[in-house]
């Protein structure tokens, strides 16, 4: 599995990169991640579904809740000294908790 302490390979990163810059993700339906709001594709070429969606990939998914509630909070905290430069629509697009 790819869950708690396991980073997604290389190759799927990379997957995920190309088809981005080639287009390939234009028409593909989303979800939206409740979290860090992002719009996260159903499926990409050359990537295991599972890989997309890393909640289901931990064992418990109440920790990846937790662990997710804490990036989000390290984000937030570090982008306050960046508030009064960005626009609007930037803000509104940042994770909330």
């Amino acid at each position: 599995t790819f869950g708690k302490g396991n980073r997604i390979k290389l190759s799927f990163t990379r997957s995920m990169i190309t088809a981005a810059l080639e287009g390939k993700l234009d028409h593909t339906p989303t979800v939206p991640d409740p979290v860090f709001r992002l719009a996260i594709p159903v499926e990409v070429p050359g990537v295991p579904s599972a890989v997309l969606f890393p909640r289901d990939t931990w064992a418990d998914p109440k920790e990846y809740d937790e662990k997710a509630r804490f990036l989000v909070t390290l984000f937030i905290n570090n982008f306050q000294k960046y508030k009064k430069e960005v626009a609007p629509e930037i803000l509104e697009a940042a994770p909330r908790l």
